[in-house]
């Protein structure tokens, strides 16, 4: 927990390096932990994602791979943009990869990353304004009751949300199918997002 004595950015900074010192979950991990998180105080915008894959546990770097590629091009950015953390705040549900599934996808985030950190470090986040909350976990984190049954009903009731949240599917390739049959994405909300990122960064 941050001191009320401490300055906004001692606090931060103590609590990036307690998250990224962070060990709670050593036992169900199938590796050794390394929590990937990005922010900073004069951050406007914020990436709430679901959890590192094997390509960000690897390099460190949020995003570091091809979602975050196709995430890249849906914001309008370049990856120096992306990675600077003054400008862009990047916090996953789960901090550190979660390991994959029999089927090679990744498993679920970690419930008790989000329960010991998210809530703090959004408390400190004040210059936030808008968070792009990227795929179910993410979503039911942060809309809680005001996200519709399914994912689709939620990202196509994007305007329900603005213009302090904007939920997201996964930028995944293995959703290149979701989006060819969800053409209303591209052409309604991606505009919007780009729009957005730009007025932010």
């Amino acid at each position: 927990m941050t001191s009320p004595s401490q300055t906004p950015a001692r606090a931060l900074a103590d609590l990036l390096g307690d998250i990224r010192a962070c060990r709670a979950c050593a036992d169900d991990l199938p590796h050794a932990p390394r929590p990937v998180v990005q922010a900073s105080l004069t951050a406007r915008l914020c990436i709430a994602g679901q959890a590192p894959g094997t390509k960000v546990h690897a390099s460190g770097k949020p995003f570091d791979d091809r979602s975050g590629d196709r995430l890249r091009s849906w914001m309008g950015i370049d990856r120096d943009v992306f990675y600077d953390e003054a400008r862009v705040a990047t916090i996953p549900m789960g901090f550190c990869f979660p390991g994959q599934d029999a089927k090679g996808g990744d498993l679920p985030p970690l419930k008790r990353c989000a329960q010991l950190w998210r809530s703090q470090i959004f408390e400190v986040l004040q210059n936030v304004r808008l968070i792009l909350v990227v795929g179910g976990y993410a979503q039911a984190w942060h809309l809680g009751s005001e996200r519709k049954p399914t994912l689709t009903e939620t990202v196509r009731s994007w305007r329900d949300y603005v213009p302090d949240f904007l939920p997201l599917p996964h930028p995944s390739w293995r959703n290149t199918g979701w989006l060819k049959k969800n053409p209303w994405f591209e052409a309604e909300v991606v505009p919007y997002l780009q729009e957005r990122v730009r007025d932010l960064v």
